[in-house]
């Protein structure tokens, strides 16, 4: 009797852990963290822990703790978003030519028509065409914890689709990355990485199941590509496309690595990115900043372009017969759906500091812009699929 008051108070926050709105509640939490220690007495506390260089790193090119963040921790991101990626091209919903055509053609139209925006709006200012990729991607943990907070209201065929399009959404980002943001390439340690992703691809085909090759492969890849020229994350993805898929005992080592790793990804190294990187300084940016036209043409490219292209395409595939709709959704509710792919967040402040690497008050105003962008989306779309009613019949 004595524990039922205790497990009464903890069972909600329990059931929130476990649920798809925590990761997202977290996200917002830690964005709003950051932009209060940016902009408080501590901010020079909190721009010297993740800008201040090391007296000594076992990596010279990690000489900050944001290096090791956005090099070396949101690898383990990408090698996450790879496992998923394989996992649902082999038996997943892009494993189904019918199935995913849908999500792949409003996933493109998605990431086109927001670069289409952006460059309107910012396109012809000097030094601000590199940019184009920020509005293109969609926070998949943000997105989905906003649905999540909406229980029943969004049918289980739309939160498929939005998981689906987002998937493919990290794929365009990820080739867009590879690129558009690579620079000084170094043919000696691209050969090395090659040299290295054949050996993983052998254990793959020799059977090998055991978890330790292809973490060790994964690491010294991950280390190659990183002093390569091309951005270090990649070979987080590159290397998950190598972890086998086959099953034993019920069980493969790719869904077991997945498994393992996708808390500590959505709990630690997500946030831990959000913190290290949405922390925006007001300070001397004033009111002109909100409507310079950095921020203004990512923030439309995430509420205007995103939602234009994605249920755009839902509706020409659907009247041509190309892809019908998502199945049991109203119209108003795949509406709110596709203001919610706006949400950019980690992909899009990623994107940011690569496309303007030499500029801080440019990266600055991107996060004001992926910031602002984020919140509107999340918003509306929150506003829509609560009002939205479920189709007749």
């Amino acid at each position: 009797m004595a524990k039922d008051p205790l497990t009464a108070v903890v069972r909600p926050f329990r059931a929130l852990f476990d649920s798809d709105a925590f990761a997202g509640i977290l996200l917002i939490v830690v964005a709003l963290l950051a932009i209060a220690a940016a902009n408080s007495p501590l901010a020079e506390t909190y721009h010297h822990l993740f800008h201040g260089e090391f007296e000594w790193t076992p990596i010279p090119k990690l000489d900050t703790l944001h290096a090791w963040i956005n090099d070396a921790l949101m690898a383990v991101f990408f090698f996450v978003v790879g496992l998923e990626v394989k996992r649902e091209m082999i038996c997943g919903n892009l494993a189904d030519p019918e199935a995913r055509r849908l999500p792949v053609f409003a996933a493109i139209a998605g990431m086109a028509l927001p670069a289409a925006v952006y460059l309107s709006v910012a396109g012809g200012e000097p030094g601000l065409a590199q940019g184009w990729a920020i509005p293109a991607a969609t926070d998949i943990a943000f997105a989905m914890g906003v649905v999540g907070l909406l229980a029943n209201r969004v049918p289980a065929a739309l939160r498929l689709f939005l998981l689906t399009v987002a998937i493919v959404d990290d794929i365009g980002a990820v080739l867009v990355i590879a690129v558009f943001y690579t620079s000084n390439i170094d043919l000696a340690w691209i050969l090395a990485a090659v040299l290295i992703l054949a050996a993983m691809i052998a254990v793959n085909k020799w059977r090998v199941d055991s978890i330790w090759p292809f973490v060790a492969g994964a690491l010294a890849l991950w280390f190659c590509v990183l002093n390569s020229g091309i951005h270090a994350t990649i070979a987080g993805v590159v290397a998950a496309l190598t972890v086998p898929m086959r099953r034993r005992d019920g069980h493969s080592l790719l869904e077991t690595m997945e498994h393992a790793l996708v808390r500590w990804n959505a709990y630690l190294i997500v946030p831990l990115f959000g913190f290290a990187n949405a922390g925006v300084s007001l300070a001397g940016l004033g009111l002109a900043a909100l409507v310079a036209p950095l921020p203004v043409a990512i923030g439309a490219g995430l509420v205007i372009g995103k939602q234009a292209g994605i249920f755009g395409s839902i509706v020409i595939a659907d009247k041509l017969g190309f892809a019908s709709r998502p199945e049991g959704a109203s119209w108003p509710q795949i509406w709110g759906t596709t203001v919610l792919c706006g949400i950019g967040f980690t992909m899009s402040l990623f994107i940011g500091a690569l496309a303007f690497p030499r500029h801080p008050l440019l990266v600055e105003e991107a996060k004001l812009g992926v910031l602002a962008g984020s919140l509107v989306s999340a918003v509306l779309g929150y506003a829509i699929l609560r009002i939205a009613r479920q189709p007749k019949g």
